[in-house]
């Protein structure tokens, strides 16, 4: 049985230990299709408050929002001491429980580009200080990055293990207006030549179920994010949360999630046309609480991955 290349044996391989991200959130970032700047009220399946219960958001950083147009940030110092506060409890938690060694900082949340270049060098600066860090990882989207911070990422990849997340979730236009993306396909591919050009790391982040898509649709989304030259990829099954865009549609019964059967089916259809130098940093997705108003099968991850792995076996591949 082989198993998928992942991006935990990537790291182990390149750094002869073990290596884990660490999921930062920072309070103050938000995204343009968020604050109005290409469109409001975010991506349809987005719950926008969903990521600030895990930021330990100060009183006054409430309703506090940056972009790359913002002339000061009087909270910036809040959002270092964030990041410490943060970096720390969960690095802690994760070396005294898995045994982790060495961290990778991963700005997760909202768009982490989207601000000053004042703000994103300090921060990414901060982060890389932290003992036991060999880098970071960026999460953002592709029409929210300066020239400057993409240069400035590239000169911290020298010295440090620097990977830059872009949210593709389908090459086809007509989709990415339909979820209230915010810009097209063309924006995506041009961002990522333009990361990798540089000589950055880049992941991709692929939805498969988006509305209106057919498998064929969702595969060449896969086919063309390889062609890209994306180094790693994550797959994510759409699923609905409460008090989005796309759970009214849910409700009215406009919108049917994808069943777990045709999401495996897709899933090894991508994965065994992947480049073997792509690597693998999530199969599935999904939430186990209230929010969850559907597919059924997101709510237990463990289950999904046991599926996966059934569905894996008669290929001979294991993840």
């Amino acid at each position: 049985m082989k198993q998928i290349y992942t991006y935990g044996n990537y790291l182990t391989n390149k750094f002869g230990c073990k290596v884990h991200k660490v999921g930062i959130n920072i309070s103050g970032f938000t995204c343009p299709n968020i604050d109005g700047t290409v469109a409001k009220g975010g991506c349809t399946f987005c719950e926008n408050d969903s990521f600030s219960a895990s930021t330990g958001e100060a009183q006054e950083l409430k309703g506090f929002h940056l972009n790359m147009d913002s002339k000061e940030n009087p909270y910036l110092d809040k959002q270092l001491q964030q990041l410490e506060f943060q970096f720390n409890a969960l690095s802690k938690r994760q070396a005294n429980e898995y045994g982790v060694d060495k961290f990778l900082v991963y700005f997760q949340s909202f768009t982490n580009t989207y601000a000053p270049f004042e703000t994103l060098k300090a921060l990414y600066d901060k982060a890389l200080s932290f003992d036991n860090v060999v880098g970071l990882s960026i999460g953002t989207r592709s029409d929210s990055i300066s020239e400057e911070a993409l240069d400035y990422l590239c000169e911290l990849n020298k010295t440090k293990e620097i990977w830059i997340e872009f949210g593709i979730q389908s090459v086809y236009d007509e989709t990415l207006e339909r979820i209230n993306r915010g810009h097209d396909s063309a924006n995506v591919k041009e961002w990522i030549l333009k990361s990798k050009e540089k000589g950055l790391n880049v992941c991709g982040h692929l939805i498969f179920g988006l509305p209106g898509e057919t498998k064929e649709m969702m595969i060449e989304t896969s086919k063309q994010a390889y062609e890209w030259g994306i180094d790693s990829v994550k797959y994510h099954p759409l699923y609905v949360v409460k008090r989005t865009a796309l759970a009214n549609d849910f409700v009215k019964g406009i919108f049917t999630p994808i069943n777990e059967e045709d999401y495996l089916d897709i899933l090894l259809d991508s994965i065994q046309m992947k480049p073997e130098n792509v690597s693998v940093q999530r199969v599935t997705a999904g939430i186990n609480d209230s929010s969850l108003l559907g597919p059924d099968w997101c709510k237990d991850k463990n289950i999904q991955i046991k599926n996966i792995n059934k569905a894996l076996k008669p290929l001979g591949l294991k993840y």
